[in-house]
């Protein structure tokens, strides 16, 4: 675990607290804003171009795996969000949607970490990370259109373009110049010398995304802390219901150990930087949605860094 990934908590939090201070000053607060897109966008060239595509065949020699952790995380938790937003935030469509726009992304990242840390099967969570990523991407708009259209206002052309822009074009660029950096540096290169950079400065531009877009969006914090304190409860819920649904469905169908630990973070952990990325561009003028997916790592960080205590202290 790089220094990085072991402080993205405080990392993210230090961010929230230098934009916070920035923002007192209108020059930069009327300016940060334009900062914000070109930095998720950058972001998520470093997370499309890190993503490996060599590790598929475990995933088909892995079944039921591979099925129940889709069905989870495409069937069961789309839902279980939208079920927790109307207990108790039917009166906050904003916070609602943000919730939605948090649980239907499974992570890409980190949760290979707390995989590693927990001794799980990273090989399997690997593999199962690509299924992630594409199903993310292409379900996240029907998820909105299903769900978050009966609570906000969708302009459909404004939703689609911002698709394009902040995903489809950066997965493009990434797969591209993949291709080209592996036949003209040499997969080794790339593996081990250029991909460590990027993982860095992929962390590098989500912490500046999150510092511009809190010294533009301060002052809306500020007007609806107790809306982010309504967060906390169904946020929490979601955490240890899934954690249990993780346990038990791994007994249910016998995985090794080592499988539900896999099974385990890539049902918990979210892709929060992706969901923020359309929220910024699709949602402009509700901001709300975007700080929802900012305060969520901040405490899914450390209940996946308790979970992996958890986890081993059973093993």
């Amino acid at each position: 675990m790089t220094a990085v990934e072991k402080y993205q908590a405080l990392l993210i939090l230090a961010a929230v607290v230098t934009g916070l201070l920035l923002g007192q000053s209108y020059l930069i607060a009327e300016k940060a804003a334009f900062f914000i897109l070109p930095f998720l966008m950058l972001m998520l060239y470093g997370v499309f171009l890190q993503i490996s595509w060599q590790n598929q065949g475990d995933t088909f020699r892995h079944p039921r795996f591979t099925t129940v952790s889709l069905v989870i995380n495409f069937i069961w938790n789309p839902v279980f969000a939208w079920v927790l937003g109307a207990i108790f935030l039917k009166d906050s469509p904003e916070l609602w949607l943000g919730l939605i726009m948090l649980m239907v992304t499974p992570c890409t990242d980190w949760y290979l970490v707390f995989t590693a840390l927990s001794r799980g099967n990273v090989a399997l969570a690997v593999a199962i990370l690509p299924w992630n990523l594409v199903l993310q991407l292409v379900l996240l708009p029907v998820y909105l259109l299903l769900l978050a259209g009966m609570l906000v206002e969708i302009n459909y052309g404004i939703l689609l373009k911002s698709i394009l822009m902040m995903l489809a074009i950066p997965f493009l660029i990434a797969v591209i110049s993949k291709i080209l950096l592996v036949r003209f540096k040499g997969a080794e290169w790339l593996e081990e010398q250029l991909l460590p950079k990027v993982a860095l400065g992929q962390s590098v531009f989500l912490i500046l995304a999150i510092t511009a877009m809190f010294a533009s969006q301060g002052n809306i914090l500020f007007q609806n802390l107790e809306l982010i304190a309504k967060l906390l409860i169904p946020l929490i819920i979601f955490f240890i219901i899934n954690f249990w649904l993780a346990q038990l469905t791994g007994k249910l169908f016998k995985f090794p150990y080592n499988e539900t630990i896999t099974l385990t973070f890539t049902t918990l952990a979210r892709n929060s930087p992706v969901a923020l990325a359309i929220a910024v561009a699709a949602f402009p003028d509700k901001p709300i949605i975007a700080l929802v997916l900012v305060i969520g790592p901040l405490i899914e960080l450390p209940i996946l860094a308790l979970v992996s205590r958890v986890l081993l202290d059973k093993g």
